[in-house]
């Protein structure tokens, strides 16, 4: 496996000036984002790109995403196509569901419109 592309500098400006928000919506799953309409539209569209070309597929339960990791955060988008896309989100590593199922600390609690509580716990 080769070793990822780092972020650009302006990139990394970029994320280091946007204010993130924490998804409330989502406590279980604690994540910040920006919002398209709020941020600088080339630097969200160049950061969008930069994701989807030069992170690695992972899994949120059954669903694949390309996720990229940067200075213990992990980046991703919900992989609409780059003009419907609105959103970027990321979290800290260790808050990834691929790290979470590995510790075996993944919540109990279903979230909304995802997978019901017996396939959050593993349980068929």
């Amino acid at each position: 496996m080769s070793k990822p592309k780092p972020l650009p500098n302006a990139l990394r400006i970029f994320i280091d000036s946007c204010r993130w928000t924490f998804a409330k919506t989502m406590p279980v799953w604690p994540h910040e984002y920006i919002v398209r309409e709020r941020v600088d539209e080339e630097l969200f569209v160049q950061l969008v790109e930069h994701i989807r070309a030069h992170g690695y597929e992972g899994k949120f339960y059954q669903k694949c995403i390309t996720y990229f990791d940067d200075d213990g955060m992990v980046y991703w988008t919900m992989g609409a196509a780059i003009e419907k896309t609105i959103i970027v989100n990321r979290c800290k590593k260790e808050s990834t569901y691929e790290q979470r199922l590995h510790a075996g600390t993944l919540p109990r609690e279903s979230i909304k419109g995802g997978p019901p509580e017996d396939a959050a716990s593993g349980k068929q």
